[in-house]
């Protein structure tokens, strides 16, 4: 009799799992997929920390290497990078906040980003610090981003007095004041408040 063909199928669970699963966390291709995050992505110290730590606990799922061995090496690597200049957090979380602020996004939601990413609350409060020292009203400037993307306001073309309420809230619900979000909404000229915050003028959306 013929022997039967082992299949991927049929394959132990344990060998199906090293055929699919993901390569071995070691400490060099650790540090390779360090690089290549960073050529892809701006971030944080503690986010790329992250990113690496997931690759080490899959790591010690799948093949069974030491989660402690694979934090040290991750760690190590992190401290390299930031040797290197290559992982800077105050760099980031000043770019990381005028990017939020031309999207339209104030300076709690700005503060909630940078959390996120792990950066530290020093760093992120000089990060917004020098973003109201570049912006000559910041919040008003991300406030007026964000009415003008959602067609609030000044931005309707038709049931501006209708939807006032509704704009209202959507601005506050932002994390912008209420006296920004009434400033707003209520304004008789908006080519005036867009002067006062230096952003561009924006067109009135149909």
């Amino acid at each position: 009799m013929f022997a039967p063909v082992m299949t991927d199928d049929s394959a132990p669970p344990t060998q199906r799992k090293q055929r699919g699963g993901p390569r071995k966390a070691t400490p060099e291709r650790l540090e390779k997929a360090a690089w290549h995050y960073l050529e892809r992505y701006a971030t944080s110290a503690a986010n790329l920390r992250r990113v690496l730590l997931r690759r080490v606990q899959r790591s010690a799922q799948w093949h069974g290497t030491d989660p402690d061995e694979g934090a040290e090496a991750v760690n190590a690597i992190v401290a390299k990078l930031q040797r290197l200049g290559l992982l800077d957090d105050a760099a980031y979380a000043e770019g990381r906040a005028v990017t939020l602020h031309r999207a339209g996004h104030g300076a709690q939601a700005i503060r909630a980003r940078l959390w996120q990413k792990g950066v530290d609350a020093d760093t992120i409060e000089h990060a917004l610090e020098r973003l109201r020292e570049e912006a000559a009203d910041p919040e008003l400037g991300a406030a007026l981003r964000y009415a003008r993307k959602r067609k609030l306001g000044p931005y309707r073309a038709t049931g501006r007095d209708a939807n006032r309420e509704r704009d209202l809230a959507a601005l506050c619900r932002k994390g912008f004041g209420p006296e920004i979000a009434r400033t707003i909404v209520d304004t008789d000229d908006r080519a005036a408040l867009e002067a006062e915050a230096d952003i561009q003028p924006g067109p009135l959306e149909n």
